[in-house]
């Protein structure tokens, strides 16, 4: 006789939800990205490599559009650690992409400050405007459109990152306007800052 309650191992209590990322095709870096790689590991010692890990997905990311198992593999390899190790920052971090994304990728800040600032009024405006629900991409992959956390700018809320900019205090009513600019000029639309990194 047991006093612990019987449990249903079979109802998928205990099952991870993590979906299994797609292999694609064989990733290698472009010797250019390779030689940026190494120049970032150089910045650490030895031993400490593989915490290069996250500029190591960046190009990776950047090269290929997404992060496929493949360059997960290849990840690993450059930094010295274990794929295991490479797949649990890639679904960690929100700005890393197991799947093809648009060029332009739409990212609502959905915390306190945003929320409050009425940011889900935001996301069902852009989901009108392009047709998309959070999580999905246009056929023409041209937009994806995601619900995130923070994005840094509270004080200018509701946030609206694309890509490595952000659009500050976004309205309802002016969303066809950030896609139309979008659209039209890109980046040079927005009026957040740009992602400057130092030394360059």
């Amino acid at each position: 006789m047991s006093f612990h309650p019987l449990m249903d191992y079979g109802a998928g209590l205990h099952h991870s939800a993590r979906p299994l990322p797609e292999e694609g095709s064989a990733f290698a870096y472009t010797p250019a990205n390779l030689a940026k790689l190494e120049e970032i590991c150089a910045r650490y010692p030895g031993e400490h490599r593989k915490s290069a890990i996250i500029a190591a997905l960046y190009l990776a990311q950047g090269q290929q559009g997404y992060i496929t198992l493949s360059a997960m593999r290849a990840v690993a390899a450059a930094i010295r650690c274990t794929t295991a190790e490479v797949e649990d920052i890639v679904y960690f971090y929100t700005m890393f992409y197991t799947k093809p994304m648009g060029k332009h990728i739409i990212m609502v800040c959905r915390t306190l400050s945003c929320a409050l600032a009425g940011a889900e009024r935001v996301t069902e405006a852009l989901s009108r405007e392009l047709g998309l629900k959070p999580g999905e991409t246009d056929a023409n992959r041209e937009f994806s459109l995601l619900e995130v956390e923070c994005l840094g700018a509270c004080d200018r809320a509701p946030v609206v990152g694309v890509n490595d900019d952000w659009h500050e205090c976004q309205q309802p009513e002016a969303v066809k306007t950030l896609i139309e600019g979008l659209r039209a000029a890109g980046a040079q639309s927005l009026t957040g800052c740009h992602l400057k990194v130092a030394g360059e």
